[in-house]
């Protein structure tokens, strides 16, 4: 099901009440939600598919999906993702839970199985750690305290600006004492023991950032958001647009792809439209940007409007990491194989902040950590569309900076030596794939390898990050990190203004969406509908 509409053949190209730069999913929440206030919204995306890290693609007998590997909580009927998730995409996107054990955790030679639900996990955790019991304890009480501040935090960035220089100040204050402290200070008040602490930093890869520079807000958000279990959309990842965009449509909006935007068009101070890569401009009373903040300020503006509102990227957070990933296709199920949808989480020892030292000093050293993922084994309709194929992931760390000399040559025609390039990272993962599964070798049927140089020209990120600004504790200082800037009838929603990941994207699109319309009591609101829209169809349906 093919959706959005080519921006040549885009009939009605003004009369929105907004217009959002993007289509990731913060655009699409943003969007949909505003659709069912009554209001015509534009996304204008620039890849021929909208979806932002939400889309997939296509290779011959093959589909991968680019940025959802796995979602937490949107299985479980009452968490508020499932009941947003619901809420935005009238009920048709449906979850399929992943094997017990989501995520596998390797640190050298040994392999920690995380699995479904918080009481397995401590109940591995105890196992394993005998004797770290109390640690084990006040880790999870920890984390329990950090995420407790989150809403309120969240909250205050939603509120308009004389509210929060009111009020501000005693909504942030508990989260500041979690956020403003590294991954590694927490753990290391808990535990000396080095695996351990190792085991409960085994998934930094889903924000990027080592224990010893992230945020450990991040880290208690990521632990905790698993804590459930893994799910996947049913039919893949692209169900996702194929879901939101139709309800953004029947409110009169419309998505547009192939719709690249050259600026952000401001004056006297105030947003009042965008300049289109095609020279046409297109004007709304709002204009909400989903491109990522430093790609908004950075690349949108123009210089005498940066200057203007003190726009300095350098004295900012930096871009998060960028990433390789092969993209694996086999003619045979995996599950023949003996291999299920667990997540791999592999690294070469405990040590996650030297493993990533060493390696960003010397590419030669070992990977810091390689991420595998078997997404065809995650949806339940794969076979449907792919009769005895099978597919994998792989990512691991790959800065920009090792890329750039072929930054400005053309997508698939960077050279011979950019290829050879990319074949030696290829080569290296695959070894590393056998390494874990030694029954896959001489069964691949495909694979090709994705830069940040593809991130940057498919996603538009200028350093080829995946996860926007680094999540650091300084980022969560950052003012600017809210929908409303400080340019008049201009809003930010998308990953940057909460955090990584879908659960981040999505509640940014809501966050602005209260912000814009001054509902504060929006969230309820959508809790509310959304319960007794189920009861109803249960009713129907008994």
């Amino acid at each position: 099901m093919a959706v959005g509409t080519p921006w040549k053949r885009l009939e009605k190209k003004d009369g929105y009440d907004a217009i959002v730069i993007g289509s990731g999913l913060g655009a699409m929440t943003f969007g949909s939600i505003m659709a069912q206030q009554g209001k015509k919204v534009l996304l204008l995306e620039k890849h021929y598919v909208p979806g932002g890290f939400t889309h997939i693609f296509k290779r011959k007998e093959y589909e991968w999906d680019v940025g959802i590997h796995y979602v937490g909580d949107v299985h479980k009927e009452f968490t508020f993702m499932s009941i947003l998730f619901d809420y935005i995409s009238d009920y048709k996107l449906k979850w399929k839970e992943m094997d017990e054990v989501y995520d596998r955790v390797i640190l050298g030679d040994n392999s920690y199985d995380f699995k479904s639900g918080k009481e397995n996990f401590i109940e591995m955790l105890y196992e394993r750690f005998p004797g770290e019991e109390a640690a084990i304890d006040k880790y999870i009480e920890t984390v329990y305290k950090a995420t407790s501040s989150n809403r309120k935090f969240f909250q205050e960035r939603a509120l308009p600006t004389i509210l929060s220089k009111l009020v501000g100040g005693l909504l942030t204050k508990k989260y500041y004492e979690w956020s403003d402290k590294t991954t590694s200070e927490v753990l290391d008040k808990i535990t000396d023991n080095k695996e351990l602490k190792g085991v409960l930093a085994g998934q930094y890869g889903d924000h990027g950032m080592p224990p010893g520079e992230s945020s450990f807000a991040i880290q208690s958000v990521v632990n905790k958001h698993y804590w459930k279990g893994g799910a996947f959309p049913v039919g893949g990842c692209q169900r996702i647009a194929e879901t939101i965009i139709p309800v953004i449509e029947k409110a009169g909006g419309a998505v547009a792809v192939r719709a690249g935007v050259e600026k952000i068009i401001v004056e006297n101070g105030k947003a009042t439209g965008v300049l289109m890569e095609d020279g046409s401009t297109v004007n709304a009373p709002m204009i909400v940007s989903g491109a990522g903040y430093l790609n908004t300020f950075g690349r949108l503006l123009d210089q005498d409007v940066q200057d203007a509102i003190g726009f300095k990227p350098e004295k900012g957070v930096p871009p998060s990491v960028s990433h390789v990933c092969l993209y694996i296709g086999l003619k045979q199920d995996l599950r023949e194989l003996g291999i299920g949808s667990t997540n791999y989480w592999v690294y070469p020892h405990n040590d996650h902040d030297r493993g990533v030292k060493e390696y960003m000093a010397d590419k030669s050293k070992p990977f810091p950590v390689t991420y595998i993922s078997f997404p065809s084994l995650k949806d339940p309709e794969w076979e449907e569309r792919y009769p005895g194929k099978s597919t994998i992931e792989m990512i691991t760390l790959a800065p920009y900076e090792w890329f750039a000399k072929w930054e400005d040559e053309r997508w698939k025609h960077r050279g011979e030596e950019y290829e050879a390039y990319k074949e030696e990272f290829s080569q290296r993962l695959l070894k590393e794939l056998y390494k874990q599964f030694p029954q896959l070798e001489g069964k691949i049927d495909y694979y090709e390898l994705s830069t940040p140089l593809s991130t940057k020209h498919f996603v538009n990120y200028e350093h080829g990050e995946i996860y926007g600004l680094d999540h650091s504790p300084a980022r969560f200082r950052m003012k600017d990190l809210r929908p409303k800037t400080s340019i008049k009838n201009l809003y930010l929603t998308g990953q940057d203004i909460v955090t990584v990941g879908i659960g981040g994207a999505l509640m940014s699109g809501l966050l602005t969406a209260a912000h814009v319309t001054s509902n504060f009591w929006l969230t309820d609101k959508i809790v509310d509908k959304v319960l007794k829209d189920r009861e109803k169809m249960k009713k129907e349906t008994a």
